[in-house]
């Protein structure tokens, strides 16, 4: 009897230690079906993919080629190269000039520009008899912050020997995120220890020349330039600018938002900025502020002006009464591209669209052509001066 008293204890502990809330059955239930349908979801998705492969044709016999090489080539194949091959191979079916396949090196160039900031220690390098020298540092950073000074001569990186090497090899000796610096300053042989970190790019230069005449270039449209121009404006305006030199001369586009933002700090909500066509299909892209603005606008601009910047050069010229176009007419790139970055490294991209003017034209053909026609001589490109720049003196006597 005992015996069987202690079993039924024992089977009553295990009963109550087995018991639960009505919390806990709601979880485990909502865990079981959460898990169920993510399961069921990718099942039938993975299953989808397969199904639309088979149901398509031309898919289907690329995918059976490429197994084919890779299961009966009667060598090794490397099945990456094969893959981006055949990306390569669709690409470049298109005959489209904008679309194509960016390798590894010149995607990661690309992805700093759009997103306007770089890993570094904030330094540029310019060589001169045998060695590199520090010609300009980034205000705070990184190197600033360890006390490198512009002028320092590189001597060693992480001891490796820097004499009769150009900027780009010492670079390469700046793999890591952290690493050291001999240079020699003046008669001193100095050393450093330097950490990488994000810097951002300056995209936007101002200045203010006399009769408060303002100047902004933007070399690029990459994710920063919009608040870098509007702190410039606000700026230039806070110091009673009473007109402005906006310079996109060798420009050559980047993200189409950035571009819009800055023009709708110049035009209402009423104003079509620009237009895109997709299959024929158009739509109209306004203005997003109640920004207005009203003083004379000189917009400089050359061949090397392409793409967002030239949407922001024709929206100035068909829908600002005091500005003027000076220079040469532009690249003519009236393309929109996306990109899809890859495992590999590199990245693909397309054209999706094209954008046309706020009046409905194409720049394909021609590009933008200034108001005020105006080339540089020879001089310009050989020792830059601004006397010399015959595109910015013209807007100066203009706005002035």
């Amino acid at each position: 009897m005992k015996k069987k008293k202690l079993k039924g204890k024992k089977l009553l502990s295990i009963h109550k230690e087995n018991h639960f809330s009505f919390t806990e059955v709601l979880l485990i239930v909502f865990i079981s079906v959460f898990f169920g349908g993510t399961i069921g979801y990718l099942l039938t998705y993975h299953n989808s993919n397969l199904q639309l492969v088979r149901s398509n044709t031309n898919l289907g016999e690329v995918v059976d080629t490429y197994h084919m090489i890779v299961d009966q080539y009667y060598d090794d194949v490397d099945e990456a190269v094969l893959a981006e091959a055949a990306i390569q191979g669709m690409v470049s079916s298109l005959g489209d000039p904008y679309s194509k396949v960016i390798d590894q090196e010149a995607s990661s160039s690309f992805q700093e520009t759009v997103d306007g900031e770089y890993m570094g220690i904030g330094v540029t390098l310019t060589y001169q008899e045998e060695y590199s020298f520090i010609s300009e540092m980034v205000k705070d950073g990184p190197a600033s912050r360890e006390g490198l000074e512009v002028g320092d001569v590189i001597l060693e990186v992480n001891g490796h020997n820097c004499q009769n090497l150009y900027p780009k090899e010492i670079g390469d000796f700046m793999d890591q995120n952290k690493f050291s610096l001999k240079v020699r300053r003046g008669e001193e042989t100095l050393e450093f220890t330097v950490s990488k970190e994000k810097i951002p790019i300056q995209n936007v230069v101002s200045k203010m020349y006399e009769s408060k005449i303002g100047y902004l270039q933007i070399k690029v449209f990459s994710a920063n330039s919009y608040q870098q121009f509007q702190d410039a404006l606000d700026e230039l305006e806070k110091k009673k600018m009473g007109s402005l030199i906006l310079d996109l001369r060798d420009n050559p586009g980047g993200h189409l938002l950035q571009a819009k933002k800055i023009l709708s700090l110049f035009f209402d909500k009423k104003t079509v900025l620009y237009q895109v066509e997709r299959n024929g299909h158009r739509e109209m892209v306004h203005s997003t502020s109640r920004e207005k603005r009203a003083y004379p606008i000189v917009v400089l601009m050359n061949e090397g002006t392409a793409s967002a910047a030239e949407v922001v050069a024709s929206c100035f010229q068909e829908n600002y009464a005091k500005s003027s176009l000076v220079g040469v007419s532009s690249y003519g790139k009236g393309k929109v591209q996306k990109s899809l970055s890859l495992n590999s490294g590199t990245r693909v991209q397309f054209t999706t669209e094209k954008w046309l003017t706020s009046k409905g034209k194409s720049v394909s053909d021609g590009g933008v052509a200034p108001d005020v026609v105006v080339t540089q001589d020879s001089s310009f490109y050989v020792d830059y001066l601004e006397k010399n720049d015959l595109q910015l003196q013209k807007a100066l006597s203009i706005l002035k």
